[in-house]
């Protein structure tokens, strides 16, 4: 079954909104490893987290303390820690070891990610944080656009995995231009079938929901979809066990 990896971030940005604690404290409502038992005991196989630089939602303090309460279950469910090689956040990463570390770029006043590294990326920088996270026992992903080249490049970092980014697939799905979302997702398995050629496991996030799900579920040899804004959304009205069931129920289709 493809591994479903809740991504809790948005519950940090409800929690921030009225915390009224230091920045890097984790106290206030709702509390974020609440959510995570939630979505764990609701059959969640995966958690994730991005910490930013200006701990607008998720918070060091938050890392540690998912890290504590995810350990007793280590072996069924994983900590997928997300971000830009900056070197706090490697630090962190040493620290607490989480099961994988997704290497995301940053732009500068972005509300969320916008696309993936460019596969003109300097590697040297990018290998030595894979290396100090494979010395952890941390496996990386690289999040790409789903272009070959950037395949290619992830390949010869030593990445593990690809993390495909999917914003202009929901896009199209959600515009009801369907020309343009096979077109979108044709690429996405291109890219899917590279990787696994050379290697690499393939994970994929941003924008999927319930509906456009069903049908990039089909993508070939996917292993993982990290999903935030739109499960958390449902949530609201649906409950958080509920809504996670709910894209369990879809991955297991498959």
């Amino acid at each position: 079954m493809i591994r479903l990896s809740v991504n809790v971030n948005k519950i940090a940005t409800l929690r921030n909104s009225r915390t009224r604690q230091p920045r890097g404290h984790s106290l206030g409502l709702p509390s974020v490893v609440a959510a995570a038992r939630a979505c764990i005991e609701a059959g969640a196989p995966g958690i994730t987290v991005h910490p930013r630089p200006d701990g607008r939602h998720i918070t060091t303090a938050d890392v540690h303390e998912l890290a504590a309460v995810l350990a007793p279950s280590r072996e069924r469910v994983e900590f997928n820690v997300e971000g830009d090689p900056r070197e706090d956040l490697v630090a962190l990463v040493e620290q607490v070891r989480p099961h994988q570390f997704t290497l995301v770029p940053v732009v500068e006043g972005e509300i969320t990610s916008s696309a993936g590294w460019p596969a003109d990326t300097s590697p040297e920088p990018l290998r030595t944080v894979i290396h100090r996270a494979h010395a952890v026992g941390t496996r990386v992903s690289v999040f790409i656009d789903p272009e070959l080249d950037a395949v290619e490049w992830a390949a010869e970092l030593g990445a593990d995995r690809v993390e495909l980014f999917t914003e202009p697939f929901a896009r199209a799905h959600a515009s009801g231009d369907s020309a343009v979302g096979e077109r979108c997702f044709e690429a996405c398995a291109l890219a899917a079938a590279r990787a696994h050629a050379l290697g690499l496991g393939v994970n994929a996030g941003h924008d999927l929901d319930l509906d456009n799900l069903v049908e990039f579920r089909r993508l070939p040899h996917l292993d993982e979809v990290s999903i935030g804004h739109a499960l958390i959304a449902r949530a609201l009205w649906h409950g958080l066990g509920p809504t996670v069931q709910a894209y369990l129920e879809i991955l297991r289709d498959v």
